[in-house]
């Protein structure tokens, strides 16, 4: 009972999560503060009641329209809402297991515990990053600096405290590694195949992943990008010249890579 209390809070915190990132999605665009301030319609600006901000029931209990103006509210906002609380039951059951562990130890090993919890804390925190990098991305084709920049800096930092010293190369080299291999595409390119943005989010993804992760979240992240290509040409919607934000196929690559690398890693080895 408890570990589905545990799975139910964590269900909640993503949905609200996701209700924040949507806040911060758009106020960035506006380039307005998005840590204060009241939540209100896009439309009509009219400030919202706690009524109109429960994630996901809200949107449907108002049939997708204002309270107010009765103008449609986009779909983004509980697919994001949806798309991180989902996320965040993925991230969380893959820690089950060691908070189990943690939990079961006596009173000595409770060090352990603190350590699995501040881990969790950090990966909701960059998933949250990549979720707000991934949506904007792909409505702006901007990979967002006031965002990327300090989930670098708090990556990095996590990876120097938290991990031991005879690891703490590995992260380090990943980042410079993925993101010279893209300064090279963006340069033999003249910026035509990748922006510049993807080349400062391999950094970041480089640090989360470490190596050999990140060459799983990379080779996914080409995958999937050329199969939607593809799908987008034969359908007609993008031609070869037609530009095509890469941050959401990264971001795709780097989730799987985070959560099941070491099982894609130990298939792909099994064929060898």
């Amino acid at each position: 009972m408890t570990l589905i209390l545990l799975y139910a809070l964590t269900l909640f915190l993503g949905l609200s999560i996701g209700s924040f990132l949507n806040v911060v999605i758009y106020r960035l665009e506006k380039e307005e503060n998005y840590l204060w301030g009241r939540s209100y319609c896009p439309h009509c600006k009219r400030t919202l009641n706690w009524k109109d901000l429960v994630p996901v029931f809200s949107f449907l209990i108002l049939l997708g329209r204002c309270r107010h103006c009765h103008k449609k509210i986009s779909w983004q906002y509980p697919l994001v809402e949806i798309l991180t609380g989902l996320i965040f039951l993925l991230i969380f059951n893959h820690s089950a297991e060691l908070f189990t562990l943690a939990l079961g130890q006596n009173s000595q090993n409770f060090e352990n515990f603190g350590f699995q919890l501040l881990n969790l804390l950090f990966l909701f925190y960059i998933s949250s990053v990549l979720i707000v990098i991934f949506v904007y991305d792909l409505k702006h084709y901007i990979i967002p600096d006031k965002v990327l920049f300090p989930a670098i800096v708090i990556t990095f930092l996590y990876q120097l405290i938290l991990n031991p010293k005879s690891y703490i190369l590995n992260p380090i080299l990943s980042g410079i590694g993925a993101s010279l291999f893209f300064l090279l595409i963006f340069l033999i390119s003249g910026g035509s195949w990748i922006g510049f943005g993807d080349v400062k989010l391999a950094v970041l993804l480089g640090l989360i992943l470490g190596f050999p992760n990140v060459l799983v979240g990379l080779f996914l992240a080409f995958l999937f990008g050329a199969i939607i290509g593809l799908l987008l040409m034969i359908f007609r919607k993008k031609g070869l010249k037609s530009e095509v934000p890469f941050a959401p196929f990264l971001i795709t690559g780097t989730f799987l890579a985070m959560l099941f690398g070491k099982e894609i890693i130990a298939w792909y080895l099994s064929f060898l």
